[in-house]
C-alpha cells in the first residue's frame, strides 16, 4: 500500500511522521506534493525520506490512499486537476474541514463513475501517535476501505467511524482542540512564571498536569466533575482557583469556542461550494485551472484564506 498527500503542510507532516513511527508505512511508500517548495514542512518530509513533488498528478499516480490535505476553498480546483487520474483503486480521503462527501463525489464522478471517497477529521497529535480521528464513508466506498483507513489512523491514536453530519462538531471539539490546549498551557505557564517558576519547568508541569488528567479520565469511568471534586479540598487552594475560573466564564468560553469552530467549518463548506478563492491564495497554489468568479476580493478576505502558509505571525520565544 502506498499513501499520497496533496498538500505538504503540517497535517501531511504529522501523519507521515505518525505512520512511519508506528511502523505501518515506510517513508518511501509516501508521496507528498505542494507548489510551495519553501515550506518548512517540505524540508521535514524530505529529511524523513518521503517522496516530494510539485506535481499533484504524480502524487495521485503513485498512491493507493490519497489524502486531500489542503484548505477547504481549494478542494474543488484540486479535484478538477487530478480527477482524470483517479482510478477505481484509489481511496480519496478528504481532511478538509466542512467539505462534504457528496461535493467531492459530484466532482470526481465526471471522471470516475464510482469514486471511493472517505471524509475524515483528525488532529495534529497524530505526530506523537495520540491523535483523535473520526471518519465517514461515501456512497461507493466499501466497508473494507473504511477499515483500511481506520487501521492507518488507529496506528496514530484513537479512530472511530461516525455519521457524516457529526464531523463538523468533531472539528470544533477535537480537530481544533489541541490549539485550545496549547493556549491553556501557555497561560498556565505564564501563571507559574508570575509566581516565580522558571518557564521551562512551568511548561513541563502544566503539560504533565493536563496529560495526567486526560489519562485519568480515559482510564476511569468517573465523570470529569467527580474527578475535579476529588482535587478540591474544602476551603483549599484549588476550589478558590476554580471560583476564579467560573467567575471569568471559563466553561462558557470553551463551549463557545467549540461552537465557533463548528460554525466556521460550515462557512468553509459554503466557500468551497461557491468555488471562490482569493488572489493571494491563487498565487500560492500555482494551479492553472483556478478561475475567479469575482475579480475583486478584499484584502481582509485575502488574509483570511491562506492555503499553504502555516507560519504563525505572533509566535514568541520563551
Amino acid at each position: 500500500m502506498s499513501v499520497g498527500f496533496i498538500g505538504a503542510g503540517q497535517l501531511a507532516l504529522a501523519l507521515a511522521r505518525g505512520f512511519t513511527a508506528a511502523g505501518v508505512l515506510a517513508a518511501h511508500k509516501i508521496t507528498a506534493s505542494s507548489p510551495d517548495t519553501e515550506l518548512p514542512t517540505v524540508s521535514g518530509l524530505r529529511k524523513m525520506g518521503v517522496n516530494f513533488t510539485v506535481s499533484n498528478k504524480d502524487t495521485v499516480k503513485n498512491s493507493d490512499v490519497l489524502f486531500l490535505a489542503v484548505k477547504p476553498p481549494i478542494i474543488p480546483f484540486i479535484l478538477e486537476e487530478v480527477g482524470p487520474d483517479i482510478e477505481a483503486r484509489h481511496i480519496v480521503v478528504s481532511c478538509a474541514a466542512g467539505v462534504t462527501i457528496s461535493s467531492i463525489e459530484k466532482k470526481l464522478s465526471a471522471f470516475c463513475p464510482t469514486p471511493k471517497v472517505i471524509r475524515c477529521m483528525t488532529n495534529t497529535p497524530v505526530i506523537v501517535r495520540e491523535g483523535a480521528t473520526v471518519y465517514a464513508t461515501g456512497t461507493h466506498a466499501d466497508v473494507e476501505d473504511g477499515k483500511l483507513l481506520e487501521q492507518l489512523m488507529a496506528s496514530v491514536g484513537f479512530c472511530t467511524e461516525v455519521e457524516e453530519d457529526l464531523i463538523d462538531a468533531v472539528t470544533g471539539l477535537s480537530g481544533s482542540g489541541p490549539a485550545y490546549a496549547f493556549t491553556a498551557l501557555d497561560a498556565l505557564a505564564d501563571g507559574g512564571v508570575k509566581m516565580g517558576l522558571p518557564r521551562r519547568l512551568a511548561l513541563r508541569l502544566g503539560a504533565q498536569a493536563l496529560l495526567g488528567a486526560a489519562k485519568m479520565l480515559l482510564e476511569s469511568e468517573q465523570h470529569p466533575g467527580q474527578l475535579k471534586d476529588n482535587v478540591c479540598s474544602p476551603g483549599g487552594a484549588t476550589i478558590h482557583a476554580l471560583h476564579f475560573l467560573e467567575s471569568g466564564g471559563f466553561r462558557s468560553l470553551l463551549i463557545n469556542a467549540v461552537e465557533a469552530s463548528c460554525i466556521r467549518t460550515r462557512e468553509l463548506q459554503h466557500l468551497a461550494d461557491q468555488e471562490k478563492i482569493s488572489p493571494a491564495a491563487i498565487k500560492k497554489t500555482l494551479l492553472d485551472k483556478v478561475k475567479l468568479e469575482s475579480p475583486s476580493v478584499s484584502l481582509a478576505s485575502a488574509s483570511r484564506v491562506s492555503l499553504f502558509n502555516n507560519k504563525h505571525p505572533n509566535s514568541k520565544k520563551n
